[in-house]
């Protein structure tokens, strides 16, 4: 028993599983170059997701209002990751360890940890239902028995991080492409369906008297907003990208565009071609062209025997899928391990919580959410916008344009308040008048809008806050009199504590220990008190004193 005990903790401890999971990225780990952590970011962009929720919305508004929709959702993604992107990649860290010093503090940043492990789970249920359903229909057996297939599939491919999911990534991309292009370019080529019978597609219901319907409009928007907090697993791979002076810059800020904002440029692209194969097969297959295997089969078919068109389906359902889960899973991971190390005072390692989130997920599969997914998310939008927004208006508008905070992101538990009422005060103020617009205690005529509704309250809030704070709730204690720059020297330091090196941003003075310790064993750390910050007559050992 004590060797299997031992050979577990190995593997949670192992560099390549754990990944880094909650700390800064080192140099020496960064070894990949842009366009290859951009490959593995974009993997997100291959899932199946947008072709199903551009279908069950296609079906419900039309094509032309689910388009306007999605135009407006998308404008939202990519402006709100565009300062996010750029942080990540610059600073190393990722999106808990961002929001902890953008705006919400070290404890405040838990919270935002729930909501970001709460985006993974659902999505990666959305995601593991449309390959379970692949692998129904090819091999017909039991629904609920693809569930468990298609999760077990995704556990080995996260297992060791950034060091399999980007060969994983880099191989797959031709085989999506080829698979994706096939059916899309055969509906063109058939010649019997035209750019206007797209456009004109009503819906199944073909209820709507007029083709733009601006409430419509608006619960597309509202549903697809919520892909505001992908750009967090975008993140846990842009954190990857080398240092300037070690690549080329203007090919790494490319890169980091593409891989970060440049998702909800691809995603509407991928929303388009779902609308223009969920029209056309809707006069076939009816309802069932929100199942992605259903649409394309039945394309596949119209120029392959129907076994061969039925493989090639699978196949896709297979590839897409896989390279958006592993993402999903792999973000979740991290999400968990953030959220419990600060409530339990322990890290069980990355593997752990990525078993954790593949059980949620398979509940969630088992209970059936693919259904409901559009009530879902227009709910969950309200919450998770107003955390994108905040910290996006906290980099933007009080760093740069007001000057308030640190010219770092900080993230060491030891240099930080537990609660900043800038991050904190916009995402309660903003989620919770949003909710109740939601709900319609603000009218009918808000109601499809909430989403919109906490991305500008939280737009105003966040600078507000700041500005009646002063900004002090940033930094509780400096961490340069510990004798060093935040975002300078990366010559290692052995922890105190747990004995292993790491570079200096990794590390802080600590009284408690008498030296200098890691992040990590910051985080926890439960006997201490946090003397180092509370009590001034405490000695901190500089970091740069051997």
């Amino acid at each position: 028993m004590t060797n299997n005990k031992s050979a577990f903790k190995r593997l949670i401890d192992h560099e390549v599983v754990e990944d880094y999971s909650l700390r800064y990225a080192p140099k020496s780990f960064r070894r990949w170059s842009p366009a290859i952590v951009a490959s593995a970011s974009l993997g997100s962009i291959a899932a199946l997701f947008a072709f199903a929720i551009s279908a069950s919305l296609a079906n419900t508004v039309g094509t032309t209002n689910a388009l306007i929709g999605n135009l407006i959702a998308m404008a939202l993604v990519v402006v709100s990751s565009i300062p996010i992107a750029n942080a990540i990649s610059k600073h190393n860290l990722d999106m808990d360890l961002l929001t902890r010093g953008a705006g919400f503090g070290y404890i405040g940043s838990t919270i935002t940890s729930l909501i970001y492990a709460t985006f993974t789970f659902i999505y990666m249920a959305f995601e593991g239902s449309i390959i379970a359903q692949g692998i129904t229909g090819a091999l017909g057996i039991p629904l609920s028995i693809s569930y468990i297939i298609g999760v077990l599939l995704i556990i080995p491919l996260v297992m060791f991080g950034m060091t399999m999911l980007s060969k994983l990534q880099t191989f797959t991309w031709p085989i999506w492409i080829i698979l994706l292009v096939i059916p899309l370019l055969t509906i063109y080529l058939s010649g019997h369906f035209t750019l206007n019978d797209w456009l004109s597609y009503k819906g199944l219901s073909n209820h709507n008297s007029t083709i733009i319907d601006i409430s419509e409009i608006g619960l597309v928007a509202g549903a697809l907003v919520s892909l505001m907090v992908q750009i967090g697993e975008q993140a846990d791979y842009l954190r990857f990208m080398k240092d300037d002076s070690d690549t080329n810059v203007y090919a790494k800020r490319i890169w980091t565009f593409m891989a970060g904002p440049g998702f909800g440029l691809f995603f509407f692209l991928s929303f388009a071609a779902g609308t223009y194969l969920a029209a056309y097969t809707s006069h076939y297959i009816g309802t069932h062209n929100n199942e992605p295997y259903s649409s394309f089969i039945y394309v596949y078919s119209m120029i392959f025997p129907h076994w061969l068109g039925a493989l090639l389906a699978f196949l896709l359902v297979v590839v897409a899928q896989v390279k958006i889960n592993v993402i999903n899973a792999y973000s979740g991971s991290l999400s968990w391990s953030n959220f419990f190390s600060r409530i339990l005072h322990k890290h069980y390692g990355r593997f752990t919580w990525l078993l954790l989130q593949c059980i949620i997920a398979l509940i969630l599969m088992e209970a059936n959410v693919f259904n409901e997914m559009g009530a879902l998310l227009g709910f969950y939008s309200n919450v998770a916008v107003a955390w994108i927004a905040t910290i996006s208006a906290d980099l933007v508008i009080n760093r740069k344009l007001l000057n308030i905070g640190p010219d770092w992101i900080e993230f060491r538990r030891g240099y930080m308040y537990n609660i900043n009422p800038v991050g904190m005060g916009s995402l309660i103020v903003a989620s919770t008048i949003s909710i109740l617009a939601y709900f319609g205690y603000l009218g009918a005529i808000l109601q499809p809008y909430s989403p919109f509704i906490s991305i500008a309250i939280a737009l105003i809030a966040t600078p507000l806050i700041a500005i009646i704070t002063g900004g002090k709730y940033y930094i509780k204690r400096d961490p340069k009199n510990d004798g060093i720059h935040s975002e300078q020297a990366v010559s290692l330091r052995e922890c105190v504590k747990c004995g292993s090196k790491f570079e200096l941003r990794d590390m802080l003075g600590c009284s408690f220990h008498r030296g200098a310790v890691c992040s990590l064993c910051c985080t926890i750390e439960s006997k201490c008190g946090e003397e180092c910050k509370y009590n001034s007559q405490t000695v901190i050992y500089p970091l740069t004193q051997q």
